[in-house]
């Protein structure tokens, strides 16, 4: 056996034996682990310590100090677990080692996000025909799925912003909700549309976008909708929305990075109503898919406006007009293949399976919300779909319980603040995480909540 293979099975032992690890361990590591990260900041050493050294104190070091983000338990972000094909296609995808640019020199992974494209079109129940870019995660899916929209509502005005900058371009008016998520903003910055510009409309008491106080619209209009707000997990009335501004020429994009999967699930569809009338969609596979990072999707309805705003050619790259290029639809040029771990979680589970999926976490969610209300804490969203907010009396008392379940270490959740209240979220996410994982979390919490409580 080769040194090379000698290593590369050394690293998938490696990471075996940390996926095991993680329903047994505490979520958060241990102070002592990192505290042991101290030990990597070494001087650049003048002759190497070789690969299979370096590997080991990768892992030695490295896997205990880490949160067990994976493991079934962790319920501080609204992220997902990586299904285990969806881990054996990165390993397999990494060492085909792709740079996803040109249909021509790289088929089939080219092939692959064609395909997968396709298949989340269908399983969102948007136009099949859609175009699709694999982008980094949910900040620059929004990002590009917006810079289509600036294109297109500045285009309807005669404006090549791509050629001309936006240096008197007409305004663009850019609408939101109040409890619009930060990376949108971010994108808005980085388009040179503004952070502070947009015009927010007031919201519900669970964060839905009031259609009705939306803005008269004039001029080149882009308003942004949101599916699963990051704390209550409310829909915004995308198909209102979309009436109320279509007839006046708006772009209507929707930031769905986790909600935009509860499409999948016939039974939520009439909180979606209206979904599939919207111009652009962002999401993000390492949410509710649970691929492994590095894997949003941006996705428009008119292919030409999203190429128009990503492509670029030089005279090295090849031009196949028969094939769709990935490289036409995202903002880089090099990237990994993204979507070998989507296509490969989509045909493991199949349309049946994302749809348990994403029901077992809403289960779960219910599960959290009733156990900690008949323990006499207060519930402050309607749980409709993966998140639970609850408080455990004051401000400064609620902060304590979420500090000492994080010590505690059996799960892990984070807190938060909603419409001025300080208060605990829980985000369920994860493939692994089953009712038992709740219900020891839930007692785990209430045991943590009586110790803070009783002082």
């Amino acid at each position: 056996m080769s040194n090379d293979e000698k290593l590369m099975r050394d690293a998938a032992e490696r990471g075996i034996r940390y996926r095991k690890s993680l329903q047994g361990r505490k979520v958060a590591p241990a102070p002592e682990a990192v505290a042991a990260v101290a030990r990597f900041r070494e001087m650049l050493p003048e002759q190497g310590h070789g690969d299979a050294e370096t590997l080991a104190m990768l892992d030695e070091i490295g896997s205990p100090a880490s949160m067990a983000m994976a493991g079934p338990r962790f319920f501080g972000f609204v992220i997902g677990g990586s299904l285990p094909v969806s881990v054996a296609a990165n390993w397999l995808a990494t060492a085909w080692d792709q740079n996803s640019v040109m249909s021509e020199v790289t088929p089939a992974v080219a092939e692959l996000e064609n395909v997968s494209r396709r298949w989340l079109c269908e399983l969102f129940g948007l136009p099949l025909d859609c175009a699709a870019g694999f982008v980094t995660g949910a900040t620059v899916a929004n990002f590009t799925a917006l810079a289509a929209a600036r294109h297109k509502v500045l285009a309807d005005s005669g404006w090549d912003v791509e050629k001309q900058g936006l240096i008197g371009a007409p305004d663009v008016t850019v609408i939101v909700g109040e409890e619009a998520h930060p990376t949108l903003t971010k994108s808005l910055g980085l388009l040179g549309l503004g952070r502070d510009r947009a015009l927010r409309v007031p919201v519900d008491g669970q964060g839905r976008m009031i259609a009705d106080a939306l803005p008269a619209i004039k001029g080149p209009t882009i308003v942004c909708t949101q599916v699963g707000n990051i704390n209550t997990g409310a829909f915004d009335p995308v198909g209102e929305i979309c009436a109320a501004v279509r007839p006046a020429g708006a772009w209507v994009h929707v930031d769905g990075a986790f909600g935009l999967w509860a499409a999948a699930v016939p039974g939520m569809r009439d909180s979606l109503a209206g979904l599939e009338e919207a111009d652009s969609w962002a999401t993000d596979a390492h949410k509710w898919l649970n691929v492994p990072y590095d894997s949003g999707v941006a996705i428009t309805r008119d292919p030409a406006v999203l190429k128009a705003a990503m492509a670029i050619t030089a005279d090295y790259l090849l031009t196949d007009t028969e094939h769709r290029n990935p490289s036409d639809y995202t903002p880089e040029l090099s990237r990994r293949a993204r979507g070998v771990e989507v296509w490969a979680v989509l045909r493991s589970l199949g349309r049946r399976g994302v749809e348990d999926l994403v029901e077992r976490c809403c289960s779960h969610a219910r599960r959290f919300a009733e156990g900690l209300r008949a323990a006499g804490h207060e519930i402050l969203n309607e749980v409709v779909l993966n998140q639970v907010l609850v408080s455990f009396g004051d401000e400064e008392t609620t902060q304590r319980v979420v500090e000492e379940i994080q010590r505690d270490g059996t799960c892990w959740c984070g807190g938060t603040v909603w419409q001025g209240r300080r208060a605990m979220r829980i985000s369920v996410c994860n493939w692994s995480t089953t009712d038992a994982d709740v219900d020891i979390s839930i007692d785990a919490m209430l045991a943590c909540a009586e110790r803070v409580m009783q002082g």
